[in-house]
């Protein structure tokens, strides 16, 4: 795990990259990573995980877990959805965290690289239904620098969680700006 850690800080430096290490990771949580405008945001989410000497999972299309490649997914993390079958993906999830244990599940909030309108909810019914708390992640182009936030617990008050959630991304750029929507939920405009 050290030389792990090390081969990350250091590929990071190189790619002139910064760790921000003002907030180290909490364990049990569902980690948000945003802005996602590029496919590089994978690659740098997998080396500051590294450099924080985390391991992480994430949700991955299913099509992407076919051979040869869905064995290493699987090794680095990956967990295959379905995601025609939305309603089983929370629950299947919440279902996780009742398993397992130092469980930082990543989950891609936007959804594409592309710029859409609402972020999914998911991640906000995963960590309510597990009573786990929302990590914000961020991969900053601006300044080039990565870490995490501070972990939010959610609330029955969606809209300031939300409001939270804005608040702590608001300084962070993402690779291909004009990519990233707003941060909200649908279900904030039924509110």
């Amino acid at each position: 795990m050290l030389v792990t850690k090390w081969l990350c800080e250091n590929l990071l430096k190189v790619l002139g990259w910064t760790v921000d290490k003002t907030n180290p990771p909490v364990s049990n949580c569902v980690v948000i990573a945003a802005p996602h405008t590029s496919n590089w945001d994978f690659i740098l989410m997998l080396l500051f995980a590294g450099a924080f000497g985390q391991k992480i999972n994430w949700m991955g299309k299913s099509n992407l877990f076919v051979k040869p490649f869905g064995y290493l997914l699987r090794k680095i993390g990956g967990i295959s959805v379905n995601r025609s079958q939305k309603n089983q993906i929370v629950g299947n999830m919440i279902s996780l965290f009742k398993t397992r244990e130092n469980f930082l599940l990543v989950v891609p909030v936007e959804g594409t690289r592309a710029r859409a309108n609402f972020w999914k909810s998911g991640f906000y019914h995963i960590a309510k239904g597990a009573n786990v708390p929302i990590l914000p992640t961020f991969l900053d182009y601006g300044k080039k620098r990565g870490g995490f936030g501070i972990p939010i617990q959610p609330t029955d008050n969606l809209f300031l969680d939300m409001q939270k959630i804005r608040d702590f991304y608001a300084p962070f750029k993402g690779k291909f700006p004009l990519n990233a929507g707003p941060i909200k939920l649908k279900e904030e405009d039924q509110i």
